[in-house]
């Protein structure tokens, strides 16, 4: 049995400007469907994608090897397995994990967010994406990894330029060739300050990483610079993207703004309902092992090295795994908010399994913290008027711009 061609254009502009309408047909009527352009499949059952993402030895991450190392100088974490794996995220995760995350770094987010936020709270008005979202998500990760915020622009056009790589379905040479510069450049900017700090370790998490030993060895510069690189992409890709796509659920939902504006223990489930109903991340691919033979996704049997594309999307709005999918409730009862940023999430924004997001955990206090401090300064929040909302991105997705009217904080 085969599974069907591609009826429905994953890469079309009526997809891209609103896949939403495309996800029941998808599920309903090609849960596994070809695609003659790539030779790959993409699914969108939540079933499928969680079996897929789950069963690391029929579908391996092998595809990395072209779409992400020779942008992130060398073998990401998602690449490695068993012992290597292992010992290598326990060192990764240990200084952006754990119960005392927001002691760690709570002062830190809301300091960044505050001296982002500053220049537009006597103007009233701000673009939540262009003006404050992206550069947050930038600062927060140069602080984690204490780098100077000085060279935030540069770092975050090199940062784009290695995204696109990893994020693109389809890629032009002059596209690749900049993807591949941009890599170079930002190799070429950390490679020193690695090597300084391996020679003079601080206190900061970079200085942890360059300190850090495997099987009773330190780590190599390249295995060092492939981790930052790695962090500056799970720490800053989906957290912009988040944050103002839950300003734009509970914009269009006054009753639940002013819930979470009262009652601040619903912004965890405001944020776990979010990554459910609008993953930022919603392709994740998997490539069928070189010597698996026995593969198939929902009895439709897959070829050895064959690449799959877990559609997050349609898989988190799944009527058989979520009721009303396509609702957006703070207070749904069939999904856990407490380990919504974990492995064992009901949702699959992060993937699961082996290979879930390493910035997981930190994304849950970054974006916790944010939104405080914004409900805190921003009142009255509203659309600018005259402003019309638009997503944008495929495999990375999230709105445009944000334009919002508020009531400035009293002096």
């Amino acid at each position: 049995m085969t599974a069907p061609g591609c009826p429905i254009d994953i890469l079309s502009p009526e997809f891209l400007t609103d896949p939403y309408q495309f996800f029941p047909a998808l599920r309903s009527k090609y849960p596994v469907m070809a695609d003659p352009v790539t030779g790959g499949y993409f699914i969108s059952r939540h079933a499928d994608v969680r079996a897929v993402l789950s069963d690391n030895e029929r579908f391996t991450t092998e595809s990395l090897t072209q779409r992400a190392q020779p942008v992130m100088c060398g073998r990401v974490l998602a690449q490695m397995t068993g012992k290597e794996h292992t010992n290598k995220r326990k060192i990764v995760i240990r200084g952006i994990s754990g119960k005392g995350l927001s002691d760690q770094y709570g002062s830190m987010i809301r300091r960044n967010a505050h001296e982002l936020i500053e220049p537009f709270l006597d103007q009233g008005r701000v673009d939540l994406v262009e003006d404050f979202g992206k550069k947050f998500a930038v600062y927060v990760t140069l602080d984690l990894l204490d780098l100077p915020k000085s060279d935030w622009e540069d770092i975050l056009t090199w940062h784009s330029g290695v995204a696109e790589f990893i994020t693109s379905l389809r890629m032009s040479d002059e596209e690749r060739e900049h993807s591949l510069r941009c890599s170079q450049q930002l190799a070429e900017y950390l490679t020193p300050i690695i090597e300084r700090k391996r020679r003079y370790p601080g206190g900061d998490y970079m200085s942890a990483l360059c300190s850090a030993e495997v099987d009773g060895m330190q780590m190599s510069t390249n295995d060092i610079l492939a981790l930052c690189m790695n962090i500056l992409l799970a720490a800053t890709e989906p957290a912009d993207k988040t944050l103002a796509l839950l300003f734009h659920h509970l914009l269009d939902r006054p009753d639940d703004l002013n819930r979470v504006r009262a009652d601040r223990s619903l912004i965890s489930a405001a944020l776990a309902e979010t990554l459910r109903y609008t993953p930022p991340v919603q392709v994740i691919p998997r490539k069928v092992g070189s010597g698996v033979t026995d593969a198939e996704i929902a009895g439709y049997p897959v070829d050895p090295g064959t690449m799959v594309f877990c559609l997050t999307g349609p898989a988190n709005r799944d009527p058989s795994a979520f009721t009303a999918p396509d609702t957006f409730d703070i207070d749904r009862t069939d999904m856990e908010t407490a380990r919504s940023f974990s492995a064992a999430a009901d949702h699959v924004a992060f993937g699961t399994g082996m290979h879930y997001c390493i910035g997981a955990a930190f994304a849950r206090v970054e974006l916790e913290e944010v939104t405080n401090l914004l409900l805190d300064l921003l009142g009255d929040i509203e659309y600018e008027p005259g402003f019309t909302y638009r997503e944008t991105g495929l495999y990375t997705r999230g709105p445009e711009a944000l334009h919002l009217r508020f009531t400035p904080p009293p002096m």
